[in-house]
């Protein structure tokens, strides 16, 4: 059977496809388990620098993020809360698997970017999209609610009001308005968005990885309430210790590329 996620790598970029295109990468549960497997192994890579996530297109050329959830399965596998809490337990891993990687995440959205591929997409770290983009969360139409785990990264990036117009309306929209409600960072040409979404994992591979995890995790301390501990405050600069800081010094002295190790 053709994978349903697969990798591929150039240098420090791992992309991660997801690989069901005649059905516009619609999540299945097969699906979630395999994107979860693929991102245990992506995650255990030392040598990775940047994730790519993005949709196989079709046959025709037609691409798709992710057309949501394969609902045709739910009779079967979400027919109830109890079905529906297995179920998300399952898509867990992967999301978490995404948020929680050691490597910086780029989604490259293309086409329909709408339900749990939308979910997938708030999961990254930057999201550049397409002209040809159409985002939204109709899960309104089937009577569900958004999971918890989907609806922080959700409300963190677009505020509480523009989340409930979001899942009250159920509307699909495009890419230029998904930038006003700040749900992506950038919207490209549809000829150009591909370049720009590699152009940004280079610039990504460029800077140095120990600098990248702590503004990572940084910034999502930063959205707690809670005041910084002394030893938090004192985060930034026990990377003046490291070799990499002393390969970026030099570097920038001598006017010559830094070549970073992560340590």
């Amino acid at each position: 059977m053709t994978e349903l996620v697969q990798v591929t790598r150039e240098g420090g970029v791992a992309t991660v496809w997801l690989n069901r295109p005649e059905r516009m990468n619609a999540m299945s549960l097969a699906m979630w388990d395999a994107l979860a497997a693929t991102m245990a192994e992506v995650n255990a890579d030392p040598d990775l620098r940047c994730l790519l996530l993005r949709g196989r297109p079709r046959a025709d050329g037609r691409v798709a993020f992710g057309a949501g959830a394969d609902i045709a399965e739910f009779p079967a596998l979400r027919a109830d809360a109890a079905q529906a809490e297995a179920y998300a337990a399952r898509m867990e891993p992967a999301a978490r698997a995404i948020e929680d990687s050691p490597h910086p995440s780029i989604a490259l959205i293309q086409g329909a970017c709408v339900g749990g591929g939308l979910e997938l997409a708030l999961h990254c770290d930057i999201r550049i999209a397409g002209a040809d983009a159409r985002l939204g969360l109709p899960i309104q139409r089937i009577g569900h609610g958004l999971p918890l785990s989907g609806l922080r990264p959700l409300v963190q990036l677009c505020g509480r009001s523009v989340a409930l117009e979001l899942l009250l309306e159920g509307r699909l929209f495009g890419a230029e308005e998904a930038l006003g409600k700040g749900l992506v960072n950038r919207v490209l040409p549809v000829e150009r968005v591909v370049a720009e979404a590699e152009e940004s994992a280079a610039r990504i591979v460029a800077g140095a990885p120990l600098a990248h995890r702590f503004h990572r995790e940084a910034t999502r301390r930063a959205l707690e309430p809670e005041p910084y501990s002394a030893e938090e405050l004192r985060g930034p600069y026990r990377l003046c210790d490291s070799a990499d800081y002393r390969e970026g010094v030099r570097a920038f002295i001598a006017k010559e590329t830094p070549r970073f190790e992560g340590k």
